[in-house]
C-alpha cells in the first residue's frame, strides 16, 4: 500500500508511542521510514529505531525551531529529495498545564503547549512543502488528536492545543490542496503511551472507553490507529482533506446514558 513511499515520522519515544506503531505499519506497507528526535532524546530515540521491522535512521529535530526545521529539511533533500508523507505525533505540556490547573496556568506554559502540540504542525509543514510537493502522487500530511469537540478533566491546555491542530490541520488542507499535500487527524482513543501516562490513569480510561465504545477499546493496542493512519498515508485516501477520522471504537458517536428522570 505504501511501496516507494518517503514517510517522516516524529515523535517516537519508545516502542509504546503511537509513532512507533506508525512507523511499523509503514514499514510493513512497503514505505522508506525516517524518524525525528527531540535532540535531547536522540539516543533514546535511536535505541528505540533499532526494533522497527527495519532499523530507521534518526534525525535530531526540535520541532519548535525553526534552524532545526530548516536543517532536517536540507538533510531530507540530500537523502530523498522528496517527501511522501508527513506523521505530525508531538505534543509537550509542562504540569502546570494540566491536571486541573487550567485557570492558573502561567502564560508561559501554554505558550510552550501551543507551540509543541500544534504551531509545529503548521511550521513543519512550512519548512518542508518544498519536498511534499514533489510528491509524484501527491503527499499525506497526518497529525493526531484526541477527544475534539470536548472539554476533559484534566486535560486542560493540552485540550486546546488539540483543538487549534484541528483549526491549523484544515487551513494547511485549504492552503496546501494545491501542491496536491492533504492534510487530516486521526482522533484516536485513550492510548497507554509515554504521553498518555503523562496525562492520568490510561488503565482506568481506557476501561471506561471501552464501556462506551460499541466495538470496545484496548488502550495497550495502538495498531488500529496505526493502520488508519497508514491508509490516510496512501493513495487509498487521495480524496481525503481536512478530515478527522476517529479511530476509538466508536466511542465518539455514543452518547453517555441518561438519568431517569423523577416522576
Amino acid at each position: 500500500m505504501l511501496a516507494d513511499r518517503r514517510i517522516l515520522v516524529t515523535g517516537v519515544l519508545t516502542p509504546e508511542s503511537i509513532a512507533f506503531a506508525v512507523a511499523a505499519a509503514a514499514q510493513r506497507a512497503g514505505a522508506s521510514v525516517l524518524l525525528t528526535a527531540e535532540p535531547r532524546r536522540l539516543r533514546v530515540v535511536q535505541r528505540t529505531a533499532r526494533a522497527l521491522p527495519q532499523p530507521a535512521e534518526v534525525l535530531a529535530l526540535d520541532v519548535t525551531a525553526a534552524a532545526d526545521v530548516a536543517a532536517a529539511a536540507e538533510a531530507i533533500e540530500h537523502r530523498w529529495r522528496r517527501l511522501d508523507g508527513l506523521v505530525h505525533s508531538v505534543a509537550h505540556a509542562p504540569p502546570e498545564a494540566l491536571g486541573g490547573g487550567f485557570m492558573a496556568c502561567p502564560p508561559a506554559a501554554v505558550a510552550t503547549t501551543l507551540a509543541t502540540g500544534a504551531l509545529s504542525l503548521h511550521a513543519l509543514c512550512e519548512g518542508f512543502t518544498p519536498l511534499l510537493a514533489r510528491a509524484p502522487r501527491g503527499a499525506s500530511v497526518v497529525a493526531f488528536d484526541f477527544g475534539p469537540g470536548s472539554a476533559w478533566p484534566g486535560y486542560d491546555w493540552q485540550g486546546v492545543a488539540k483543538a487549534t491542530l484541528g483549526a491549523i490541520g484544515r487551513y494547511l488542507a485549504l492552503y496546501l490542496g494545491a501542491a496536491r499535500v492533504r492534510v487530516n487527524l486521526v482522533a484516536a482513543g485513550p492510548l497507554a503511551t509515554p504521553a498518555g501516562r503523562a496525562v492520568g490513569d490510561c488503565d482506568a480510561a481506557g476501561a471506561a472507553w471501552a464501556r462506551r465504545a460499541p466495538l470496545g477499546w484496548d488502550p495497550h493496542d495502538a495498531q488500529p490507529v496505526a493502520d488508519a493512519t497508514a491508509f490516510l498515508l496512501s493513495d487509498l485516501a487521495r480524496g481525503i482533506t481536512g478530515e478527522i477520522l476517529h479511530v476509538d471504537g466508536g466511542a465518539h458517536a455514543i452518547g453517555d446514558a441518561l438519568e431517569a428522570a423523577p416522576a
